[in-house]
């Protein structure tokens, strides 16, 4: 689902724990649900956000998922959260514990200077 955003100005890290009521859906319906409340939204979206999901509940206990968000603009960003907060994920299907907006690099941007690499 994740669509090629031309260069994000924003990164936000979603930081989400599943509901027993999610819980309870099985693996078929979870995806169904995905496909028809969060698939429109990024598809309508998808020339300016982008999405990956993370998985953590393995090692978390406090949050089970990370969604992660590349915009293109603030505004594209806050266009999508006001849509996914007319679905039933939004503190429903998964509880919202926390978000994160960062933006990549912008300590080296600010100073004129080269982001450290490990390549």
């Amino acid at each position: 689902m994740t669509a090629s955003v031309k260069e994000p100005v924003l990164t936000v890290f979603m930081l989400v724990k599943t509901t027993p009521e999610w819980l309870a859906f099985s693996v078929d319906e979870r995806f169904r649900l995905l496909r028809e409340h969060v698939e429109p939204i990024l598809k309508t979206h998808a020339d300016e956000v982008s999405m990956r999901f993370y998985d953590v509940e393995f090692y978390s206990a406090r949050v089970t998922d990370i969604w992660v968000w590349d915009a293109t603009s603030h505004h594209a960003y806050e266009l999508v959260v006001e849509a996914l907060r007319e679905t039933p994920f939004w503190d429903r299907f998964f509880e919202v514990v926390e978000i994160l907006p960062g933006v990549e690099n912008a300590f080296a941007r600010n100073y004129n200077r080269e982001a450290l690499s490990a390549s």
